[in-house]
């Protein structure tokens, strides 16, 4: 029985990532026939096509795109054994791929971003923002940070603090329109709903004494993004519900008041998320670390 040919994989992993052979060669400090025989080599062995290639560029194809998940993780494994086998000080760069939540991301982790890039000068950050929750493996990422109660799965997680979300409104909303007094009122009111959810429509909340209800809100303003709602609120125009890092300084000031002060949404939690592999490069570790101290 032969070994699988690490080699080629760690090299498909990066041709696909790069999108060129010549690029390839040039990161891996290999010439560009090395790389082509190490993916034509993948390509016999495996009697699959893994790329369309024409006289201008190339593409994946449908198998390669299935196989690209395990290069990748073939490629980090091999990356992070190295690393745990020596002084990791001097292997401090190279590119690390995250995703995180748009309106956290903008608000709060681009400064922290900004620090890590101070502190380690060599590391290269691909940071990526949205609210569609991607895929790891799949599409390549390094890390996550994500905003929810997490399902079983086989990634890694680690819990940094638990985020709260509150009904508020401006005073003006409430002067003109007045304060539920609870949940049933809500259908009498203006909504704003966040729409990136299983069920947007229908609100899941629990009570001071543990009860549980579900009220189906009159929606004024449906948005996929927290921070879209925010200058409609201030404006006095419904009632939102909304995590803390938004509004923190909006209930400082006054511009938001608390509603409904008893009755909660099922918490969530504030996370990074990373592949199963238990083995990360310095560079991926790193960044964790930096996270882990800085978000709260």
């Amino acid at each position: 029985m032969s070994l699988p040919d690490y080699e080629a994989w760690a090299i498909f992993a990066t041709v696909a990532r790069l999108g060129s052979f010549t690029a390839a060669a040039q990161e891996l400090t290999l010439s560009k026939p090395t790389i082509s025989k190490a993916i034509s080599r993948l390509e016999q062995s495996l009697g699959i096509v893994l790329f369309h290639r024409t006289s201008r560029k190339i593409s994946l194809s449908t198998a390669g795109k299935s196989l690209l998940p395990h290069a990748r993780q073939i490629a980090d494994d091999g990356d992070a054994a190295m690393e745990a086998a020596h002084d990791t000080t001097h292997l401090l760069r190279g590119q690390v791929r995250m995703a995180a939540p748009l309106s956290y991301g903008l608000s709060h982790l681009a400064p922290v971003i900004a620090d890590f890039m101070t502190e380690y000068p060599e590391i290269a950050v691909d940071v990526q923002l949205s609210d569609t929750r991607i895929d790891l493996v799949e599409e390549g990422f390094d890390l996550a940070v994500r905003i929810a109660a997490l399902p079983d799965s086989s990634l890694r997680a680690i819990k940094l603090r638990r985020i709260e979300r509150y009904f508020i409104a401006a005073p003006a909303y409430i002067e003109r329109r007045g304060t539920p007094g609870n949940p049933s009122e809500l259908g009498e009111h203006d909504c704003f709903i966040y729409s990136n959810l299983p069920m947007p429509e229908i609100w899941h909340l629990t009570g001071p004494d543990g009860a549980k209800v579900s009220v189906q809100p009159k929606c004024r303003l449906r948005s996929n993004n927290g921070t879209m709602e925010l200058a409609s609120l201030i404006a006095g125009h419904g009632i939102g519900n909304l995590p803390d890092f938004l509004i923190g300084e909006y209930l400082e000031n006054g511009q938001l008041v608390k509603i409904l002060p008893d009755w909660h949404f099922e918490p969530v939690d504030l996370n990074i998320v990373m592949p199963p592999s238990p083995l990360r490069p310095a560079r991926v570790n790193a960044l964790i670390g930096h996270l882990r101290e800085h978000l709260h």
